[in-house]
């Protein structure tokens, strides 16, 4: 428990906070300044190119496909909500963020990350019907329920946004107002409240535990039912395209889980700020610049789409 809620401070309404990032001189803040927008630029870069290719390439509008072009949105729009104010603050002296605009930044960053999560149960669930029901599939994940079934992946990240910005920013805060990260989030904001958070650490730990095992068994169940059946496969081709196609999505989801896993979903993931910024890190930048080169690199389709716009880029 912060030692702020022990003392007699005036509890007044915050105005602003202010980012303290990473401890060091100019010139460690200068070398995270190149690391963040190395990673930043990279991410943006190849997220639109998938998101370009696939809306280019007719042979790529299918279901699998319609998935991952959302998941590169939504790495896009999530690193999008943490790299430029990060990068603002390494070369100011300031650090300031508004309270309006720490709270915008939390909503935002909760909604898309928990979106992404969800998405990424439903892109393992596309693949267990598409290989181990295929002449199902083209009914089961017709454009209408893939289209809904993308619009419950919002609401449930919408839901989580909401509920995790209310009880964190109806919480009173003390006269500090430095936050020990480098970005808006739960755990160094429950640091400075002047109030219990121990319904709000529970409340954390419940839904984000909550959200990660039912994903997180959606996707094993999906894949133990694909691992079964590509098994059963005789055609030895077949079976290392299935399983290069669903390695690249394991490998997505086992980064993304595993980093959320080690900041929100266990007891002590509070406690521990400088352990959380390495891992922010991680999930925040390094994982949306990391997806499109994992499911570009593995997945011919993918590939031999690139190749043809080069091609028609070439010819015009």
């Amino acid at each position: 428990m912060s030692p702020h809620r022990n003392r007699s401070l005036s509890v007044k309404p915050l105005q602003e906070f202010v980012l303290e990032g990473f401890a060091g001189g100019p010139q460690t803040q200068a070398l995270l300044f190149a690391l963040f927008l190395a990673l930043y630029v990279v991410a943006v870069l190849g997220n639109l190119t998938m998101m370009v290719v696939i809306t280019l390439d007719a042979r790529l509008h299918s279901p699998m496909y319609f998935f991952l072009k959302n998941l590169s949105f939504l790495d896009l729009c999530y690193s999008s909500v943490i790299a430029p104010k990060a990068l603002a603050t390494f070369l100011s002296s300031s650090k300031l963020i508004t309270f309006a605009g720490c709270a915008t930044q939390f909503f935002f960053f909760s909604l898309l990350v928990t979106t992404e999560g969800f998405l990424l149960a439903v892109m393992a669930y596309d693949r267990f019907v598409a290989i181990c029901s295929p002449l199902r599939y083209p009914i089961t994940m017709r454009p209408l329920v893939c289209a809904c079934l993308v619009l419950g992946c919002y609401c449930g990240g919408c839901l989580n946004s909401i509920l995790q910005a209310s009880f964190t920013f109806s919480l009173p805060f003390c006269s500090s107002s430095h936050i020990d990260h480098f970005f808006c989030d739960v755990p160094p904001l429950l640091k400075l409240a002047c109030a219990n958070t121990t319904i709000n650490e529970l409340v954390m730990f419940g839904i984000c535990g909550l959200i990660i095992v039912g994903t997180t068994l959606v996707v094993l169940t999906s894949y133990g039912y694909i691992t079964v059946t590509i098994l059963r496969m005789r055609s030895g081709g077949g079976r290392h395209k299935l399983f290069s196609t669903c390695g690249s999505h394991m490998t997505a989801v086992s980064l993304f889980y595993g980093t959320v896993f080690v900041m929100y979903a266990q007891p002590g993931a509070v406690a521990s700020m400088e352990q959380g910024k390495v891992v922010s890190v991680f999930y925040t930048l390094v994982i949306p610049m990391l997806n499109p080169l994992i499911y570009s690199l593995r997945n011919k389709d993918v590939k031999e789409a690139l190749r043809r716009l080069g091609q028609k880029h070439t010819a015009t």
